[in-house]
C-alpha cells in the first residue's frame, strides 16, 4: 500500500510537469501536498505499535497493559491499542458477586475502547503484571497473567487470560478474558508472585 501511494505520487508529479494544459498542471501540483498528507497518515498508522514488541507474546501483552495504565486525566493511545488486536477480537470480564452469582460481560474491541476511554481516562487505572504463564503451539498462544490493579481507591488482584495468534510476522490478541478476587478467591499457586 505504501509503495502504491508513492507510485500515484510519482505519476501526478510527472503529469503535472509534462502536461501541456497549464490549468490542469496547476491543479495536479496543488494535489501533491494532499498525497503527502495521505502517505504520512498511513505511515503513522503502520508504525503506531512498537514493531519489536509485537514480535513476542510478552511484548504484545506488555504493550496492552502499558496503554491502558495511567493516572487520572492521562489520555490513552486507543489507536495503538486497537492495533494490538484482530478486528473481531472480544474482551470479556467474568464478574462474581457476593451472593455467588457469576455473570460474563463481553464486548467487542470497539465497545471496550468506547467505554474504556471514559473509565480509564477519567478515573485513572493502574495495572501491572504479577506473574505470567504462556502455552504456545503452532501459531496460537494462551497466556495466563496474574495482575494487581487499582482504580481510585479500589484495589484488586486477578487473572487475565489472553488468546493470541501469530501471522508469520507478529502476534495479535484475539481475545482477553479476565476475572478478579471480588469473591475472595486466592490466586492459584502457579500465578502467585
Amino acid at each position: 500500500m505504501r509503495n502504491s501511494i508513492l507510485v500515484v505520487f510519482a505519476k501526478y508529479c510527472r503529469n503535472a510537469v509534462v502536461g501541456n494544459n497549464e490549468k490542469n498542471s496547476m491543479k495536479k501540483l496543488l494535489f501533491i501536498p494532499f498525497i503527502f498528507l495521505i502517505h504520512n497518515l498511513f505511515s503513522q498508522n503502520q508504525n503506531i505499535v512498537d514493531a519489536n514488541a509485537v514480535k513476542t507474546i510478552d511484548g504484545t501483552i506488555n504493550e496492552s497493559l502499558k496503554i491502558i495504565t495511567g493516572e487520572r486525566g492521562k489520555n490513552r493511545n486507543w489507536e495503538a491499542y486497537r492495533m494490538l488486536f484482530t478486528p473481531n477480537a472480544q474482551i470479556t470480564y467474568l464478574h462474581h458477586d457476593t451472593a455467588g452469582k457469576i455473570t460474563p460481560f463481553t464486548s467487542s474491541l470497539e465497545e471496550f475502547v468506547r467505554n474504556g476511554r471514559n473509565y480509564y481516562e477519567n478515573d485513572g487505572f493502574i495495572e501491572y503484571e504479577l506473574k505470567k504463564q504462556i502455552i504456545e503451539y503452532n501459531g496460537i498462544a494462551n497466556a495466563f497473567q496474574s495482575y494487581y490493579a487499582k482504580e481510585n481507591e479500589h484495589e484488586e488482584i486477578g487473572v487475565n487470560s489472553y488468546q493470541l495468534i501469530w501471522d508469520g510476522k507478529r502476534w495479535w490478541i484475539t481475545n482477553i478474558l479476565w476475572t478478579n478476587n471480588s469473591n475472595g478467591m486466592e490466586l492459584p499457586d502457579n500465578l502467585k508472585k
